[in-house]
């Protein structure tokens, strides 16, 4: 015990010793300690931005062509860091805590643009909770280069932790603290106040041009360099954010009944329940509508073979490379995210109630409704949210009654075919089923190629031959049934292959990364020349499967057939610049942020009636 002590008592004096010589510093080199906090703003701000350049030569050139932006952010900076030391006092934890934040961001944003090709935003935050599914996908390599801008932060938060620069500590609590928190709220109100941003913006030339789609976000980021677009994106959130219109507001039924249309017969419809199994292919993008690429027919011939006994078609979805959650609300809802301003997440912004989802409508017809989704169910927080959808089942990576094999690192297409199959075999009643997969998601680097593109499309043939297998398994079951399959964007392909790079996509060209192959096979005969020809956003496709099996139809689904033919695209990433359409952001704020006006399955089943959700495992 003695020994302890000593040794207790040794490490208690040198820790003393080192303080007293820091608390010396303090005042014996004031002039150090002034240059190290006013030097202090500039220097984080070049490593968060160098960290993105990789290069020290393209951050030189970037801040002689944008100094003014530069300017900005370092005065940002110093806003932030002055306000914390008036907090702290310590000059040391203030620098300590504003390096965290800046290079945690700026590291964030590196392995996101290097995993999926989008940029960091503010509202990607609401993201953290989901840190361990992230972890699971993101390309993270730890470089030489970011271990020596990291140890150079660390550097210079150690010369201030013995150097001690500090506020004076004989300032009233009153004349820091006021002073301080006008420093930190000035710089939240230069981002989320647009008639003070939008001016200070322009004061320091900072791009504030409306980007439409991921393409142009990117060429954004290039002209505003990360830190000014971390706070330029956020401001826009922000200023676009999702307004209820004003005729609903002044009267929400009489401008919603303005729209829809008559219910159908329904006594006519439906004479047939089959099975609707809609499919959702993570990733998956037909890479032949670039002839340059060269793709081998055998990659899809799984695809052509059910399109050559079905109906293929091509959807507009709203999202590329990531945030899966908008195609599969639009396929769930038969909404358009553009109404909603197109949220990364559109689901966020759903109220805590019953959902008016088009698995409501199919439950009000009788059939059992099911979610299968490979992966975990915490992700998007999909288990809580999607358990206002109407949904009898709900299968998650967990819950699988069917023997799980991988493919790559996740569960195997065939695996979520096989779970699908036992849903129609055991479900007595006819089954509407949704399935996201999880296969051919990044990252790419697994495979027998060296290169993730080849890699990618080694999967995309595994998938496609077993949607194949799949199709021909139901073709034995002998149940009426309709299967709809689409991709919900074209992969991230960030690797060092840079395939997207190579082909020359801009914002100029990029239309067709939004465009995505549909497949409407059944083998009851079903009547599909009623399908339309042309192009058609996402959003449509749930009701043109309930037009082909003839599923009865309210004034709202009436009103979404018809819409199909006056705006068959409704789309922000794909028609950047496209006319807003009253009617459809109306109806579409009315069912997900309004008061359900228009008719919907909830109608039947009771606005608050709850729903009994399980999981195959429960």
């Amino acid at each position: 015990m003695s020994k302890y002590n000593s040794f207790y008592n040794r490490i208690r004096a040198k820790i003393c010793a080192i303080n007293e010589t820091r608390f010396e510093n303090t005042s014996k080199y004031p002039l150090t300690n002034k240059l190290l906090m006013l030097f202090f703003p500039v220097f984080i701000v070049f490593m968060a931005e160098l960290n993105q350049d990789k290069y020290p030569s393209k951050f030189i050139l970037f801040t002689a062509e944008h100094p003014t932006i530069i300017l900005f952010n370092i005065l940002i900076a110093g806003l932030i860091f002055l306000g914390l030391l008036l907090f702290i006092r310590r000059g040391w934890i203030a620098m300590l805590l504003q390096s965290v934040i800046y290079m945690a961001l700026s590291i964030t944003e590196l392995f996101k643009y290097n995993t999926n090709g989008n940029h960091l935003i503010m509202t990607d935050m609401k993201l953290f909770r989901s840190l361990k599914s992230l972890t699971s996908f993101a390309y993270i390599k730890i470089t030489p280069r970011l271990i020596i801008y990291i140890a150079i932060v660390l550097l210079f938060i150690g010369l201030s932790f013995w150097f001690n620069p500090r506020f004076s500590m004989k300032t009233k609590v009153l004349k820091r603290l006021v002073p301080g928190a006008a420093c930190i709220l000035s710089c939240v109100l230069v981002i989320t106040v647009p008639s003070l941003s939008t001016p200070v913006y322009a004061f320091f030339g900072v791009d504030i041009s409306k980007a439409d789609n991921t393409f142009i976000l990117n060429e954004k980021f290039n002209n505003n360099g990360f830190l000014a677009f971390f706070m330029q994106t956020g401001s826009e959130r922000i200023a676009n954010r999702l307004q209820e219109p004003e005729k609903y507001e002044e009267n929400s039924e009489t401008t919603v009944e303005q729209y829809l249309m008559e219910d159908s017969d329904s006594s006519k419809n439906n004479k047939i329940k089959p099975n609707v199994i809609q499919i959702m292919s993570e990733s998956y993008a037909d890479f032949r509508v670039f002839d340059d690429l060269e793709i081998p027919d055998s990659t899809y011939a799984g695809l052509d073979e059910v399109a050559s006994k079905g109906y293929r078609g091509t959807a507009i979805v709203p999202t590329y490379a990531s945030y899966t959650v908008r195609t599969e609300f639009e396929l769930l809802f038969g909404l358009p995210v553009r109404s909603l301003n197109d949220p990364n997440m559109p689901q966020r912004l759903l109220l805590e109630r019953q959902q008016p989802t088009i698995p409501a409508y199919y439950k009000t017809m009788g059939y059992s409704t099911a979610y299968v989704h490979p992966f975990q169910s915490s992700f998007y927080g999909r288990k809580t949210t999607y358990g206002r959808f109407n949904f009898d089942t709900m299968i998650f990576e967990d819950d699988f009654t069917v023997p799980v094999d991988l493919y790559g690192t996740y569960i195997d297409d065939n695996t979520v075919y096989n779970q699908l199959l036992q849903l129609v075999e055991e479900t007595d009643e006819p089954l509407y089923v949704h399935t996201t997969t999880m296969q051919n998601h990044q990252p790419y680097d697994q495979g027998t190629a060296n290169d993730e593109f080849q890699n990618y499309l080694q999967w995309i043939q595994h998938s496609s031959d077993g949607f194949a297998d799949f199709i021909e398994a139901l073709e034995k079951l002998d149940e009426p049934t309709v299967v709809l399959f689409i991709g919900d964007h074209f992969p991230s392909l960030r690797g060092e292959d840079g395939i997207y790079d190579q082909l020359g996509i801009t914002s100029e060209n990029c239309s067709t990364l939004y465009e995505q192959s549909y497949i409407i096979w059944n083998n009851f005969g079903m009547d599909t020349n009623n399908i339309p020809d042309e192009n058609i956003s996402t959003f449509y496709l749930p009701y043109v499967i309930m037009d082909c099996i003839d599923a009865p139809a309210d004034g709202f689904i009436e009103t979404m057939k018809n819409e199909i033919k006056t705006t068959p695209v409704y789309s922000t990433n794909y028609n950047p610049g496209q006319d807003r359409n009253e009617k459809l952001d109306t109806l579409t704020y009315d069912r997900i942020l309004g008061d359900i006006v228009s008719p919907s399955a909830l109608d039947i089943l009771g606005q608050k009636e709850q729903v009994s959700v399980t999981t195959s495992n429960e």
